[in-house]
């Protein structure tokens, strides 16, 4: 027979009280979902924390339940004894006392139940049915010229819409369709409302809004048929119902969605003092480009300036007659070349005459050498003015051809200050400015009217 422990204890997995908790907290916390709980709020503490703890029963039991300040901070009602509310839950331990409780997430009143599920199961249906497609959206207009709001006219929608709109663009009209905004009547006059905004056409963006509330107080804004209608729309309308937390159906179909009212108004109207800044802003661009652009095109211009300057017509006449003086003064110099050879060849041979020939030889021979002198004179006078008329003949042909002798004659040059020689009226526009260059001075003008057709036979 085996000897039994020396210790008994050390065989033992002996819990302390903190871990038997803890570890059945984690139990509870990874065995069950989120649940759904409905029953009667009694013994309520709401401490300076921000926190809420109660306990929720009914007519056979109770549950203690917490629920922390982050969740808190999303009711829609202060809770109070006594309220029947459904609450969704996850199960928990408090560890400091080994108690059962609840961890709250969620807190709504009992009745809501039903509304709620009717309003998933209608928003199951409309996103089958492609009414919360992103695609069939349309854009918003940046600069609105009228903004339509449906609305309750007592409501602080209303005042908080109005006063964003006048901080940001009061230029821009409000027309306001007033419309109860909950009760059973309040969604057959929001439909009507849509309608009559599409049939007067007279704003290009609507605001559909009401203050927080809740499920109930909301439920004209969950209508199947003022989805259709908000679908149907021609105009694009901002939906803007309740706080940042509430969500209707109306929010998911219309083509844009602001948590509150005031943030429907600032997304409808463009913001002023931002305007006039990118304005000035743009203009100042504008300016630069201008300066920069008209001094590139004023460089263009001194170019083709001296480049006409170059090709003028003058300019080259001027060449030309530099030429010929050139020309002739070769001449000159070949001639007398010649003339000053012929003459040393002269004498010469009259040398060689004295020498070898008697006087009678020499006077038959000096006469022709005199003949000859006088031809050689004669033809080089008659090519010296044959030169001087063909040089008078170009230049005068050369005149006749430079624009300088058609504008002694009474035409002018005309140049848009833009696109050089104006060859066509057709090609102004009026406002132009032209410049008209005479020969005398010149005038610079603006087109009135161009007459494309005054030159033509009629």
């Amino acid at each position: 027979m085996p000897n039994p422990p020396a210790n008994p204890l050390e065989q033992r997995d002996i819990y302390s009280v903190s871990r038997l908790n803890g570890e059945v907290r984690a139990v509870l916390e990874g065995s069950f979902p989120l649940v759904w709980v409905q029953g009667e709020i009694s013994n309520i503490a709401q401490p300076s924390s921000g926190h809420i703890y109660f306990s929720l029963k009914d007519s056979h039991a109770q549950v203690r339940c917490a629920m922390f300040r982050m969740k808190r901070q999303y009711l829609r009602f202060q809770p109070a004894n006594g309220n029947q509310v459904l609450i969704r839950a996850r199960i928990s331990l408090y560890e400091g006392r080994g108690e059962f409780q609840l961890i709250v997430e969620h807190m709504e009143a009992a009745g809501e139940g039903a509304l709620r599920q009717a309003f998933e199961e209608l928003k199951r249906q409309l996103a089958e049915q492609g009414l919360f497609d992103t695609a069939r959206k349309r854009v918003l207009p940046r600069f609105p010229k009228s903004i339509g709001i449906i609305t309750s006219p007592s409501g602080a929608a209303i005042r908080d819409v109005l006063t964003v709109l006048k901080r940001r663009c009061p230029a821009i009209p409000v027309i306001v369709y007033p419309v109860p905004v909950q009760g059973e009547t309040a969604a057959r006059e929001i439909i009507d409302a849509i309608r009559l905004a599409n049939r007067r056409n007279e704003c290009d963006l609507l605001i559909l809004t009401r203050g927080g509330g809740s499920l109930e107080d909301l439920m004209a804004f969950n209508d199947e048929q003022l989805a259709r209608s908000i679908s149907d729309s021609a105009i694009p309308v901002i939906s803007a119902v309740g706080h940042e937390v509430d969500f209707t159906i109306a929010d998911y179909v219309a083509d844009h969605r602001a948590p509150t009212p005031s943030a429907a108004a600032e997304l409808a109207s463009p913001d002023t003092e931002e305007l006039l800044t990118k304005t000035a802003q743009l203009e100042r661009r504008m300016r630069m480009q201008a300066e920069q652009t008209l001094r590139r095109k004023r460089q263009t211009l001194e170019h083709l300036i001296r480049r006409l300057d170059q090709r003028h017509p003058g300019a080259q006449l001027q060449q030309k007659q530099q030429r010929t003086d050139e020309l002739e003064q070769r001449l000159h110099r070949s001639l007398n070349t010649r003339l000053v050879h012929a003459q040393q060849q002269l004498d010469m041979h009259i040398a060689r005459l004295f020498a070898r020939t008697p006087g009678h030889t020499l006077n038959k021979l000096q006469s022709r050498i005199d003949s000859q002198q006088t031809k050689l004179r004669h033809a080089i006078q008659a090519t010296i003015t044959l030169r001087k008329q063909r040089l008078t003949l170009a230049a005068a042909s050369l005149n006749a051809l430079s624009p300088l002798a058609t504008l002694e004659r009474g035409y002018s040059i005309t140049r848009h200050a833009e696109r050089g020689i104006v060859r066509d009226a057709a090609s102004l526009s009026p406002g132009d400015r032209i410049h008209t260059q005479l020969a005398k001075g010149s005038v610079t003008s603006r087109v009135i009217a161009p007459n494309a057709d005054d030159d033509q036979p009629g």
